[in-house]
């Protein structure tokens, strides 16, 4: 019989406690969402200024790797040209004054 009395005591304060929250909400809730309100606003404001602060960052970031990109090519260009002008072009082999003799058969 013990179980059963705790059973249902644990009932009715669960029904209790469902009640009060009921009657209690009405009144609680609207006192809580008028401080609520401002914070999540401002919340919100914050998240929008640091999205757009990180949108300026990431665009001057792409800037800047564009730029770097862009002189490293140019400087890969011009040493391949300068590499190019440097190849010496090929010297023919130097004719000999003697003939050789034709090989015997």
């Amino acid at each position: 019989m013990g179980l059963m009395d705790n059973g249902f005591k644990g009932i009715l304060s669960g029904i209790g406690f469902g009640i009060g929250a009921a009657i209690i909400a009405p009144i609680v809730l609207p006192i809580l969402s008028a401080g609520v309100k401002p914070m999540a606003k401002a919340m919100i404001k914050e998240g929008i200024m640091l999205y757009e602060k990180g949108k300026e960052i990431v665009e001057e970031t792409r800037e800047t790797v564009e730029d770097l990109i862009a002189e490293a090519r140019s400087e890969v260009e011009a040493s391949q040209s300068f590499a190019e002008e440097m190849e010496p072009e090929p010297v023919p082999a130097p004719k000999s004054k003697h003939p050789r003799p034709a090989p015997s058969q």
